[in-house]
């Protein structure tokens, strides 16, 4: 059994991370902003607040967890990011940077499929016929949140990307099965969140990949 602490737990990849590594054993942490809001956990889940931005609060609630696992987004879905006005740049590289100087043995964030790289080898925030340009600005703040995690080098903490597919299915069932691919944006069946988080606990348990970012997508 392992201690997990999940920043983001009450979004959609951090509930259903949670709820994976609650059925498996583990003994988990789950950080929201505000737990008032948040009753839906198993027993046994251990809701706190906290901040992913913020290195104090970051390092206050990740002492003594064996990994953390960062599921933060500003917004759920296209529209939620549309709706959410002016995006503060810096959001996912603040994370990055208050994660890695925690020490925690492992870290696991989620990414963003718009990063990956199209058949052409450009990212696919650059195509405009693969993505949305009014996005591209999120996008490219969740690429400097990656390039973050990049710059720590080999001697830091064991932190590991798994980046989904674009349409990732919130109702769709847990088959145990996936497939983890490279820098290229896969072909191949769509996700479903309870899946995606099998590939999180996964990495958890028996670690395979290693400072680096691999896309994960249906078997």
């Amino acid at each position: 059994m392992s201690r997990i602490v999940v920043f983001g737990a009450g979004g959609r990849a951090g509930r259903a991370v949670t709820a994976e590594a609650v059925a498996r054993g583990h003994e988990i942490t789950a950080v929201v902003r505000d737990p008032a809001r948040h009753a839906e956990f198993a027993d046994g889940v251990e809701v706190v607040a906290g901040d992913v931005g913020d290195p104090a609060s970051v390092a206050s609630v990740t002492r003594g967890h064996d990994a953390a696992v960062n599921a933060v987004s500003p917004a759920s879905d296209p529209e939620a990011l549309k709706a959410l006005g002016t995006l503060d740049a810096e959001v996912f590289s603040r994370a990055a940077d208050a994660l890695l100087a925690t020490g925690v043995s492992r870290l696991i964030a989620i990414g963003l499929f718009a990063n990956l790289l199209g058949a052409d080898g450009r990212p696919i925030h650059d195509d405009p016929a693969a993505f949305p340009q009014e996005l591209r600005e999120f996008a490219l703040a969740h690429t400097a949140g990656l390039e973050r995690l990049r710059a720590q080098g080999e001697d830091g903490v064991d932190w590991l990307m798994l980046t989904p597919p674009p349409a990732l299915d919130v109702a769709g069932p847990r088959t145990g099965a996936y497939r983890l691919g490279g820098e290229e944006l896969p072909e191949g069946e769509g996700l479903s969140y309870a899946d995606l988080a099998v590939a999180v606990v996964d990495e958890i348990e028996s670690p395979r990949h290693h400072r680096t970012r691999v896309s994960v997508t249906g078997a």
